[in-house]
Formats: structure tokens, sequence, C-alpha cells
């Protein structure tokens, strides 16, 4: 093995939006591939074709290339050891079963599915498991062949010989189970078509799979998998089993937690820089206890060593947080981008390509909004108190402010100070109210509460100093939805006074 290349594979079945589940798969074999410079292939168990549809396809490949996890084999991309879709595979599939028949490795099996549902509720009603008794395996040479040639359906079975299987699990340790536990199993279904466990291994062995990392759901699979590599002559892959995803409540997380696609997440409005942050420390932990880190600083730490063998438990409000860090760390024009089609569709801003000055204005609007949301969806929201604006929507205790002694005084004294200065200025704001101040003799709760109010309908929100420029130089923008001026936020407040 310490020969073999790294390659390691993420085999998603295309029969929805990816969970996140399988989303933090993806992720760790790609991490181990890119952190330790092997291959990362990408494969398509669509052989469900009830379920499989092309619009899922597509969804996975856009889901993988949104959170940029590339692939270097698999489809739209190719490779040496393709094709890369379970369906494609199948003339491959029957070779390696004719191959087994013929060592006499595997065997058809002429158990009809009624006698095998009988012989389960049997074993069920025993409170036993049940393990198939090899009824089909002692059939003498010549009464295989009769039935066979009499079109008899069968299925294809493994001769699964009587031993222990153990293997060493990157993340479990040593890992033992006796084959009597699961007996001959099935390699190919009456109409041909090859069982998961089957498929999985031709597919891995084919492609030179060096490490499988998956679920632990997967972990009974892997004694029946290693027989099977046995008989083929091929030496198995190393595995690796991560823990299950815990939802809040301690249950496995599922759909009763909510929607916990992928696609979900994005549409709330995560970064894919925090789904990625999210999704590792799901299981796994920085060496330095660190938990806001990049994609590059993720790849230089990750080892299977550091996997947990305990569950994780996803936390969605640790999720937000990361996104807001993330956010506040994009580049002002990565995170002008990240926010524009969010306040487009709310109608706050125009069609592209924006006008320079309105991409610039749009640049400082993102990076407050930044401090001031978890996620881009929030964003129109958070934005309104630019685009809207009515003093009569003031709640009682912001009008009880306005009628403290002296509130008139000092918003007509701002208003003068405001008129007669370029709000749009650096500082500007503040000179407007220091003025007022000393002119006044007011300050404190006095001085600032009333200016708030009066220029916002509200009694909290985004600091003034950088509010007050962004209304100013929003007001002179060509926007769809048009923003007042604070000197006419100001006159429709005294205009209306007393509210």
């Amino acid at each position: 093995m310490a020969d073999r290349p790294l390659r390691l594979r993420f085999a998603p079945s295309p029969t929805g939006h990816l969970h996140l589940g399988n989303v933090r798969t993806a992720l760790f074999n790609w991490l181990l591939a890119r952190s330790q410079g092997g291959t990362f292939l990408l494969r398509l168990e669509d052989t469900d074709a009830a379920r499989s549809t092309e619009e899922s396809v597509r969804s996975v490949l856009e889901d993988l290339r949104w959170l940029g996890l590339s692939w270097d084999e698999g489809p739209e991309v190719g490779g040496p050891f393709g094709p890369y879709r379970q369906t494609e595979r199948y003339a491959l599939y029957r070779e390696v079963l004719t191959r087994l028949l013929a060592e006499e490795k595997a065997y058809p099996c002429f158990c009809s599915t009624e006698e095998l549902a009988q012989r389960r509720q049997e074993a069920r009603e025993a409170q036993r498991t049940f393990v198939y008794p090899g009824t089909c395996r002692h059939l003498p040479p010549e009464e295989r062949q009769r039935r066979v040639a009499a079109g008899e359906p069968f299925s294809v079975r493994l001769k699964v010989p009587t031993k222990t299987v153990t293997f060493v699990d990157l993340v479990r340790g040593p890992v033992s189970i006796h084959t009597a536990q699961f007996g001959d199993w099935i390699l190919a279904r009456p109409d041909g078509s090859p069982t998961y466990n089957f498929a999985v291994v031709v597919d891995d062995s084919l492609m030179e799979v060096s490490h499988v990392v998956r679920g632990e759901d997967h972990l009974s699979n892997t004694p029946k998998q290693i027989v099977l590599y046995e008989a083929l002559g091929k030496e198995p892959p190393l595995f690796a089993h991560l823990s299950m995803i815990l939802g809040p409540d301690g249950g496995k997380l599922s759909k009763r937690h909510g929607d916990v696609s992928l696609d979900a997440f994005r549409a709330r409005g995560f970064l894919p820089e925090a789904m990625v942050n999210g999704l590792a420390l799901l299981g796994w932990s920085h060496p330095e206890g660190r938990e806001v880190l990049t994609r590059e600083e993720i790849l230089s730490a990750f080892s299977l060593e550091r996997v947990t063998k305990t569950a994780a438990v996803f936390d969605e409000a640790k999720l937000r947080f990361l996104n807001r860090e993330h956010l506040k760390a994009l580049s002002p024009e990565t995170r002008a981008r990240a926010f524009e089609p969010w306040l487009r569709q709310a109608g706050y801003l125009p069609e592209p390509p924006l006008d320079p000055a309105v991409a610039t204005w749009l640049q400082d609007l993102s990076a407050l909004l930044a401090e001031r949301v978890d996620l881009l969806s929030e964003a129109p929201e958070a934005a309104g108190i630019l685009f809207h604006f009515d003093p009569a929507s003031l709640e009682e205790a912001g009008r009880e402010a306005l009628r403290e002694p002296r509130a008139r005084e000092v918003v007509e004294a701002f208003l003068r100070e405001a008129e007669g200065r370029d709000l749009a200025a650096p500082g500007a704001y503040g000179e407007a109210v220091r003025a007022v101040k000393e002119a006044l003799k007011v300050k404190g709760k006095a001085l600032f509460h009333p200016i708030r109010v009066a220029l916002t309908a509200a009694e909290s929100g985004p600091d003034l100093e950088r509010l007050v420029p962004l209304l100013e130089r929003g007001s002179r923008l060509d926007l769809p939805q048009k923003i007042l001026s604070p000197a006419g936020r100001i006159r429709q407040t005294l205009d209306r006074w007393p509210l």
C-alpha cells in the first residue's frame, strides 16, 4: 500500500440534493487528496434507475463546484479509469461476474424472493439476524447447469469463506468481524444488475482507489468487500469510517431537523468558505484548537489522525457565526459581489453592470452589512434602514425621545449644520454633531438620541458615522429604490412633529 499512489473518491448516488453528511464525506476525501498531493475522483453511483435523475446529477456537480471541491477525474472531466458513471460500467461488472463463476468463487442462487422473504420473517420472529444458509451453494454442478440452461432466474452469490475478517480502520483502529455474521451475499440480481457491495469493489479496484473514506454506516459493508477483494486477487484499499453527524437533539441529522441539504444552506445565504470551515469541524479539529479557518489553513493542517471517533453535533448557530466571520474577512470587491444579487432581488440595485459610483457605494454598504448580518439572505432587511423611512412608523419609545426637553431644538440645529456641509465627506457627520453640542451645550443621550431617531425613525441601528455618509451618497445615485438624504429625513420628521 505504501507504494500505491494516493487516490480518493467521492461516489454519491444522484437521487436528490447532497445531504450535509455526504458533503462532509466529499470534503474529507478532497482535503486528504489535496493536502498530500493525491488524486480526487468523482464517481456517480446511478444504478437506482427509479430515483437517479439528470437533474440530480447536475445538482451534485453544481454543489461540489460551488464548494470549490474540484475533481481530477470524473464526469465532465474524464480520466484514464472511466467511465465514471456506474450505468456505463455494466459490461465491466458482467466480465468480473463471469470470471468469478468460472473460478467457482461465486455460484447461481435460484432461491426466489418469496422464499428469502419467508426466511427473513422467520428470523425476525426468532429474534435473530437472517443469514443466507447456503442452500444453492451445495447444489450439484449438473443441477446448476440444468436450471441455468432451462432459463430459471437466478442471482449470483459470492462463496464467502468461514473466517474472521480483520482490518485497521484509520479512524477507529482494529476491527474484526466473522463472516458468519453475513454469509454468502448477492453480487448480482436476477436481472443482472449489480448490488452496491459488488459494484463498489469492482469500481474501486479498477480505479486503483487507495483510500476509502466514508460514513460509519458503511462499516458493516467493509468485511464483505474485503472478502470480495480477496476473491478477485486484489489488495483492498485502506478504510476510514467517519462518525455520524447528530442534530442538536442527539438524533442522527435528518429532515426532521429541517432541510439539511447543501442546496438549502446555499439558498439561505451561507458562503462556501463558511460551509467548508463548518463541515471540516464536524469530526476534525485544528491542532491549535482554532475554529475560524480558511480553506488553505484547513488544508495545511488536515490529517485523518485528528478525525475523532465520537459523533459530531451539527450546530447551526456556530455555522452562522462562522459565516459572519468569513463575510467580514472577504475583500471589499468580493463581499460586494456576494451581497449584490440579494440586494438586487429586493429591488434596491439596478441590473448589471453597475455604474462605478454605485459599485463603490455598494462596497461601503456591504462592509456595514457584514457587521450586522450572519447570512447573505438577511442583507435586504438590514439594508432597509437606508431605503425605507417613515417617521410615522416610530414606536412609542422613540416618540417619547422626541418629546424630551430641547429635542426639537437639537434636531433643528443638526439640520442647519447638515445643510451647511457635505455629509458624504468623511468625518462631516461628526463635525455637524460637535457643532450642535458646542452651540447648545447639550451632550450625551440628550444630543445623540434625538438625532438618531429623527434620522432613522428607530431607536437603534448602525453607527451614524458610517450610515449618514452612505445615506447622503446613496441619495445622489440612480437607484431603483430612491434613498432619502439625511437632510430630507430630518425635514420629514420635523414636518410631522409632534409624532
